[in-house]
């Protein structure tokens, strides 16, 4: 989230997509609910059901999964047309006057400029800034040959038949996991040529006003199944808050899983973000792209690298292109890029302080500066070790084993049959779990005889885990905000905490190495592991060493505050790249300071009314509500809406000040036009992402699901997106409607569920005891299914056997002219339960049904928007 839950409450507008929170997210919806009673705030749903989200709409919007794009490029078209648009933030917070290299092609025929069909990539030389000063009212040239992009280069690439990592980089840094070897990647020019009256028809505004104007109201209907009316009215509403110019009221935007999920879900979500700043809504009270994560700790997870391609901080993982560790930071550090009278704070410039800290913290007195930080110590990425890629390694018996704590890999899925056959392959396995779960018990599955069984290898090791409410430390959730919890109980009978069980793994582990010895010994015998209870970490500890502490003693210039070596640091402006700070996650830094732990704080206060809650809990980064809320503010430090404000320009103090921490540069005053998007070398807010920040494209385009049911309305010789590949196993397999899969599938979470684990408790069992499949009543009439009756679900890959639930939530559409149906399928049961569900399932899993195809940024399957069909079983 750039802002926050409790935020909502302080919004004029919502535009709800992707997303069910009054369902899946019930304790936090209550403050969309706040701002409707409080503020009168408008509500847009659009959902490809009517879902209990959709029935507090004051517009509710049915749309076909997997077209989102269409939609919100469409409303960017509107609201272009309309001027609908905050004109002075868009000039000066944006990239919308940055003008764009000669030869930079938009995807009329739905491929960009430099895209390489054999291999599937793009060269994106072209997508970036061309280099000058300000072009406004001169004569448009083209690109000097000096700044023209080399021609097409081979550009590492992937394993065989695994989509090719990008979307990495911060600016133009090569992809984790590039090849060494890989031509030099361009770099943004540090003087941006731009012209702030917008006319100069390579500037980004312009090429922008030009990717969308093709979203026509008529296209948006062809490609959604969205009358053009009922589009209109939504258009219209959500824009409304900039009608005739008004900076005041703001509008928010609101997702989760269900704009992830497809094979353009980044993609999706930069939609929104553009949005959003074409109508001045980030970095405001109630504004923003707030993101629902659907557990507690996902948001924790992914800070702390519970992903394959970056570094706790969200630092880049090496390549084995980077030698050393300067290679390494000056590959992952972007440079100042700007129009040259602006001012960038570009923080990423401290990347080598925070990757060094992180190397203290990691490997202690073992990192010096003559070893390089221990830097060689780093594994090195060289291909994709997403999630698909590694199930799809082990199928093809390229992985011998996996750890699996409190990932239910056959239940997630895609395909969750191949995942099943990849542990029939694998020599070991190593559940952490709280129940048998499908994963611990794949030999099980439905259609495996009892002769099969025999022939499985694979020895399954089955360890008891603690549940969250026996074990103690600190959740990260969707807000960013750092809350430690207690453990209300210990762990029944033989089960332990999740840290015992892995501490002992790695200390028995250090054991063998330091009796047998090993290839590259070093990293396991060097790492930092001062618990006072090796076998038994307090979480205490883990959370200060994360935080970090002063090596030495410290002393900072300006202030002449002396930090005592072994004292926690207060934030992570104390980091240096001289060892002599160390922190295990610097985004966290200034959680557990030597105030104390103030991720702990429970105070109620909240002197602005606005939910900030400073001492409730702790933000990262330093405790800020709000993300880039300079922007909250015009170009004279002055807020768009004062009875809103979040912070100011303080004359008097020459500093910045307000009812949240300032995510700025403090003392930076407007007169120095600093970019309040500080991450960005930048300074500003993309409208279009330059060089290698995106696989796809710099702007979204809309492309069809993998599996489709008609063919790209703005490109039909370009349906689907070109950097995405199909996996090429035996059972990788995809559907068509000439197959015969001709109704489009989604999947979704009921309230009463818990994923994959409260179907072993009775009282969620009994709340919704068995599996359904929701069917338009239209599809289920003209196929003569009743409500309660079995019906099959076929895809190219599975069937799903469950009753069907006959509905009109779910309306026919037409799509393409075309007449079309979708259903809807939860997610919940598999072939692991209680007794109380014996006999009311088939034990198929709904994610047999899906296809294994990834996002090709994030890296996420395509759980939406599917082809199957449907008969009764």
């Amino acid at each position: 989230m750039t802002n926050g839950w409790i935020d909502i409450k302080n919004t004029d507008m919502m535009l709800i997509m992707g997303g069910n929170p009054a369902e899946n997210h019930p304790c936090g919806f209550k403050w969309a609910i706040e701002a409707k009673i409080h503020r009168n705030a408008k509500t847009i749903v659009v959902d490809p059901r009517l879902t209990r989200t959709a029935a507090t709409a004051d517009m509710y919007v049915q749309i076909r999964a997997g077209s989102d794009i269409a939609f919100l490029g469409g409303v960017i078209n509107y609201a272009i047309q309309n001027n609908r648009i905050a004109h002075d933030y868009l000039v000066n917070y944006t990239n919308a006057a940055f003008i764009i290299k000669d030869g930079f092609k938009l995807p009329d025929d739905g491929l960009y400029s430099g895209f390489d069909a054999e291999k599937q990539v793009y060269d994106k030389a072209t997508w970036n800034y061309e280099e000058g000063g300000d072009m406004a009212g001169k004569p448009v040239m083209p690109t000097p040959a000096s700044q023209q992009p080399p021609p097409p280069h081979a550009t590492g690439g992937d394993k065989e038949g695994q989509p090719k990592q990008e979307g990495q980089g911060y600016q133009g840094a090569s992809p984790a996991g590039a090849k060494g070897g890989a031509a030099p990647a361009p770099m943004l020019p540090p003087k941006i040529a731009f012209d702030l009256s917008l006319q100069h028809p390579r500037c980004v505004f312009q090429l922008l006003k030009k990717q969308y104007e093709r979203y026509t109201p008529e296209m948006v209907e062809r490609i959604t199944g969205i009358p053009q009316d009922q589009f209109l009215k939504a258009a219209d509403l959500y824009t409304s808050v900039r009608k005739d110019g008004d900076m005041k009221k703001v509008s928010t935007i609101i997702y989760a899983v269900g704009w992830t999920q497809h094979s353009f879900g980044t993609q999706i979500i930069r939609t929104a973000a553009m949005l959003q700043l074409l109508m001045g809504n980030i970095g405001r009270a109630g504004g923003g792209v707030n993101a629902l994560r659907g557990h507690s700790n996902i948001q924790g997870a992914t800070d702390m690298a519970g992903i394959f391609d970056v570094l706790p901080g969200y630092l880049k993982m090496p390549s084995p292109a980077d030698v050393d560790l300067a290679t390494f930071v000056k590959r992952t550090t972007p440079t100042s890029s700007k129009p040259d009278p602006w001012d960038s704070y570009n923080y990423w410039s401290n990347t080598s302080k925070f990757t060094v800290s992180l190397l203290k913290a990691l490997y202690g007195p073992a990192a010096t500066k003559e070893n390089d930080f221990a830097f060689h110590y780093l594994p090195k990425i060289d291909r994709n070790y997403s999630w698909v890629n590694i199930w799809n390694d082990m199928y093809e018996g390229k992985i011998k084993g996996m750890f699996a704590f409190g990932m239910n890999g056959v239940m997630i899925g895609p395909d969750s049959e191949k995942n099943i056959n990849a542990l029939k392959k694998a020599d070991w396995l190593v559940v952490c779990e709280i129940y048998p779960d499908e994963t611990s018990e794949f030999w099980r599955a439905p259609g495996i005889s009892v002769d099969e069984q025999k022939q499985i290898n694979t020895t399954v090791y089955r360890l008891p885990g603690a549940g969250f409410a026996e074990k103690d430390g600190s959740f990260t959730n969707s807000a960013r905000w750092l809350q430690w919890k207690q453990a209300a109980l210990p762990p029944p009978g033989q089960a332990r905490l999740d840290q015992d069980i892995l501490a002992t793994i790695f200390l028995k582990v250090r054991e063998l190495y330091q009796k047998e010895g090993g290839k590259f010994a070093d990293p396991v015998l060097n790492a930092t592991f001062a618990y006072t209870t090796p076998y038994a970490p307090s979480l205490t500890e883990v959370a200060k060493e994360i935080n970090g502490k002063a090596l030495a003693d410290l002393t900072d210039p300006k202030t002449n505050v002396t930090i005592k070596a072994g004292q926690q640091l207060p934030g992570f402006a104390w980091l240096k790249d001289d060892g002599t700070t160390a922190s295990g996650n610097w985004i966290y830094c200034g959680s557990w300071t030597e105030a104390g732990a103030l991720l702990q704080r429970r105070g109620t206060e909240d002197p602005s009314g606005l939910g900030v809650y400073p001492n409730w809990a702790w933000s990262w980064p330093m405790n800020r509500r709000v993300l880039y809320n300079r922007a909250s503010c015009d170009i004279d430090g002055k807020p768009w809406d004062p009875p809103r404000r979040q912070v100011w320009w303080d004359e008097s103090k020459q500093s910045w000040a307000g009812i949240d921490v300032p995510d700025f540069k403090v003392d930076s005053p407007p007169k120095d036009h600093m970019g309040p998007f500080i991450m960005n070398p930048e300074g500003i807010g993309r409208l279009f992402v330059p060089l290698g920040g995106m696989a796809d494209g710099p702007f979204p385009e809309f492309y069809e699901p993998i599996e489709s049911p008609i063919a790209n309305p703005l490109h039909p010789n370009q349906s689907n997106n070109p950097v995405v590949k199909k996996y090429k196993t035996d059972m990788d397999k995809y559907g068509t409607v000439e197959q015969g899969f001709n109704v489009i599938c989604t999947t979704y979470r009921l309230t009463e569920h818990y994923h994959y684990w409260t179907k072993n408790n009775p009282m969620n069992v009994q709340l919704v005891p068995e599996p359904f499949v929701e069917v338009p009543a239209e599809l289920a009439d003209r196929m003569g299914i009743s409500g309660g009756e079995r019906v099959r679900v076929t895809s190219a890959r599975s069937q799903y056997i469950a009753k069907a639930m006959v509905t009109r939530r779910i309306r026919p559409m037409k799509i393409d002219g075309k007449e079309m149906f979708q259903i809807g399928i939860p997610i919940h049961w598999g072939f692991r339960g209680i007794a109380e569900d014996e006999g009311k399932t088939a034990r198929t899993l709904t994610n047999q049904l899906t296809p294994t195809v990834v996002d090709p940024n994030a890296f996420t399957p395509e759980f939406k928007g599917f082809l199957v069909k449907i008969e009764k079983a």
